[in-house]
Parts: C-alpha cells; structure tokens; sequence
C-alpha cells in the first residue's frame, strides 16, 4: 500500500483528485492512503438535509458525494483518504468500515484514551464526544474518501452544525485528552501503520 503525504491541500482538488484515481485504477493499481488536512470547510454528505446547517457565517459549504452528514474540516485535524480495491482485499464495505473504527481505537490506546462506538452512528467516541467522523464513497468496488481525526484544532465551528446530523452531538479531540504531548506526524504514522496492518490481516 503506498502512503501520500499531501500537507495542507484544498478540499475541492482533493477530492477531483481521488475520483481521477479510481476512475483511471486498473486491478493491478497499489491501494493508497493519502494524509492530508484542509483549511475551514464544511461537507455535507450525499444524503445531508440543509437542516442539519445551524448558523454557518463565513465557511464555505461543499456537498460532496461521500456518505453520512455534515461536518466539519479544519487545520489540525488528521484526514486519512482510504483508496481501497475491496474486491481484491476481500472486504465487505461494512468490514471496510469496523477497520477504520478500531484502527483509530487502537491509535487512541496508545495515549491510553478509552474511545466507544455507538450503534447507528459512524465514528469513534470518547465519553460520548465524537473524536472521529469517517465517509466512505464505493465505485466498482473501490473506496475513496475516508476519515478524519481532531487532533488540535478549533472546534467552534462544529457549533455551527448538527455534527453528522446528531443534535446536540458534543465533539472532542486528542489534544484535550492526552495526558503527553502530541504530534500530528507522530499520530499520522501510528495511525496509518495501524489500517495497512488491519487492512493486510483481513480474513
């Protein structure tokens, strides 16, 4: 699996560019997670509803074509685009998912924060604060899009929405919880190494 680096990048190119990948990947294309973070934005999920957009001042709003309902990106959040043929790893779209989920539960071990799912709710929660949001899109079998991971960034924007359509839905992030100091290169490498491991060990 081949890891990209991409820094801070705009969120629109970003993602033209993950459907120009999979549009043009052939079966013997290499998988890749591409690492990256966006400045201020909203994205509003395939099925997102305008109701969920609380008081949005001056942040642009994209409505994108991943899964679930809006949220917000920002700098200082990790964002991890998982670009997976799923047929060639053996994977349902739901086991494609569960990875995502414990592999940022294992991330978080690490810095010994105790992070929970909830049922019918995508991502990883931490005392019922989400830490995590994750949105997967599936053509011909293949992911694009992917997670996203308040490492130590402004959260007041998320008060400006219904996080991922949950009113009220508190948000945390690991600056706030960890008890040592953090590193978004450091917490990047764990939590790659953490999904190609999963991803490869997939039975």
């Amino acid at each position: 699996m081949k890891l990209i680096e991409l820094g801070l990048q705009d969120y629109q190119q970003t993602w033209q560019a993950m459907v120009d990948f999979t549009n043009q990947r052939t079966i013997d294309t290499e998988d890749q997670l591409w690492v990256v973070e966006h400045p201020s934005i909203f994205t509003q999920g395939i099925a997102g509803k305008s109701e969920h957009e609380l008081a949005i001042e001056s942040i642009p709003i994209v409505k994108t074509d991943r899964g679930g309902q809006i949220t917000y990106h920002g700098p200082g959040q990790l964002i991890i685009y998982c670009l997976i043929d799923l047929k060639r790893n053996s994977l349902g779209i739901k086991k494609m998912v569960s990875i995502i989920e414990i592999s940022i539960m294992q991330m978080l071990e690490l810095y010994s924060i105790k992070a929970h799912l909830k049922d019918g709710a995508p991502g990883v929660y931490v005392d019922h604060a989400k830490i995590a949001a994750l949105g997967l899109k599936v053509k011909h079998a293949k992911t694009y899009h992917g997670l996203s991971v308040n490492i130590n960034m402004d959260l007041s924007p998320f008060e400006q929405i219904n996080p991922c359509g949950y009113q009220g839905l508190k948000v945390t992030q690991l600056s706030d919880l960890a008890d040592n100091n953090i590193c978004m290169s450091t917490i990047s490498k764990q939590l790659t190494d953490l999904l190609i491991k999963n991803i490869n060990n997939n039975e």
